[in-house]
């Protein structure tokens, strides 16, 4: 049963991920990947990543996807007023994409012993995608990384707050 929502899942977010890409209205672009995001959370919750798939959703799926939908509305992006891509952007496009693709099954390639030790069951944890588990290892084993990103979030809050502020003098634009 397992095994079949696996594929299931995973069928829905590549599909939807595909039509991220090829949707031509911005408004069904965002729409598909929300799609995407819960199936990924379908994916989180059968490898026992139960706070990971409730944080995905959440953020991800709730709030940034609610900000890119205000974004697109707000800039009221017309799709018959776009002109073709050029043939050279194209091509580009194709040959990363290419480029992309080769990577990844050269990744899988190399990742495909790594798999086979993960299908042991002897070693198996069921600890190992809980809360409890997360905080020990985000504060034990990755506790600088982890304090160095909270100083960069704080970095960026600042500028962002010293970028949006208003020049002495400055009128109200509403």
């Amino acid at each position: 049963m397992a095994e079949k929502l696996f594929y299931f899942l995973t069928f829905l977010a590549l599909a939807s991920g595909l039509m991220v890409v090829v949707s031509r209205n911005p408004v069904h672009s965002v729409l598909y990947l929300i799609l995407t995001f819960f199936s990924l959370s379908g994916h989180y919750i059968l490898l026992n990543a139960q706070f990971l798939a409730a944080v995905n959703i959440i953020v991800y799926a709730g709030a940034i996807m609610v900000l890119f939908l205000f974004v697109i509305m707000f800039l009221n992006m017309r799709t018959h007023n776009e002109p073709m891509a050029p043939i050279w952007a194209q091509l580009a496009a194709v040959v990363s994409a290419g480029l992309v693709l080769m990577v990844l099954v050269a990744a899988t390639k190399a990742s495909s012993p790594a798999l086979e030790a993960v299908a042991d069951t002897d070693s198996f944890d069921s600890q190992i995608g809980l809360v409890q588990t997360l905080g020990q290892t985000l504060f034990s084993q990755y506790l600088i990384p982890f304090e160095l990103t909270s100083i960069l979030f704080l970095v960026a809050i600042v500028g962002a707050v010293y970028l949006g502020r208003r020049e002495p003098g400055e009128r109200n634009s509403f």
